[in-house]
């Protein structure tokens, strides 16, 4: 008798203890799902991590050159205005020497980018080029070149605004000038496209020469 009532005993403490262990667990699934699904609708950066802003130099290197390329596709000008081989062949060798250069980002970097910022840079690099075929790809029909570099401008302005995650604030900075560079090519049909080319190659000289030559590493919440 005594075997059965404490059989019984325990089982009538498990009926009771299961349901209450089943809820906490199905809370705490709910949990973990709301999250994974608000880090999945968002691309802000997850609560709580803290951004660190290691490769400024990295950046502020990839600035001078790509500003030294605009100034000298500029300088050439030709039927488009701004050289588009000068422009395009430059780019190339300076992205293919500069970010695809690991040891270069190795040795001009504090320590590594959170996979966040990986994504965020990644995703930065689609938005310029999807701005570029929205903002200058319409008027490649009628060979509008000043349209066309302007909305190139515009597009690359814009897109350092991701940036944000990845080097800190100077990329806001840099995306209001250069946007307000572009603004007032727009506003103005009279001012030579050259002008609006050399002033965004000194933004970017300027910005790339702080980043490079006096920002230090930062973290940020």
């Amino acid at each position: 008798y005594s075997r059965r009532h404490n059989e019984r005993a325990r089982q009538q403490e498990l009926s009771r203890f299961l349901p209450e262990k089943r809820k906490a667990v199905n809370v705490e699934l709910n949990r973990t799902d709301l999250r994974r699904k608000g880090e999945a609708m968002s691309l802000l950066h997850p609560r709580g991590e803290i951004l660190a802003f290691n490769y400024k130099r990295a950046c502020g290197l990839w600035l001078i050159a790509v500003s030294l390329v605009i100034f000298a596709a500029a300088l050439i000008g030709g039927k488009q205005r701004i050289n588009m081989t000068v422009f395009s062949l430059g780019y190339i060798a300076v992205f293919l020497s500069i970010n695809a250069n690991q040891s270069l980002q190795r040795r001009f970097s504090e320590g590594p980018s959170s996979p966040f910022q990986k994504k965020a840079g990644f995703y930065a690099v689609i938005l310029l080029f999807v701005l570029m075929s929205l903002f200058g790809g319409p008027y490649f029909a009628d060979e509008n070149w000043r349209r066309i570099w302007l909305g190139a401008f515009l597009a690359t302005a814009l897109h350092f605004l991701p940036f944000y995650y990845v080097h800190g604030k100077s990329m806001l900075v840099l995306s209001l000038v250069s946007t307000v560079n572009v603004a007032l090519g727009y506003a103005f049909p009279e001012l030579p496209l050259v002008c609006t080319a050399y002033a965004d190659a000194a933004i970017k000289l300027s910005f790339g020469v702080y980043l490079f030559c006096f920002s230090k590493p930062s973290k940020q919440n």
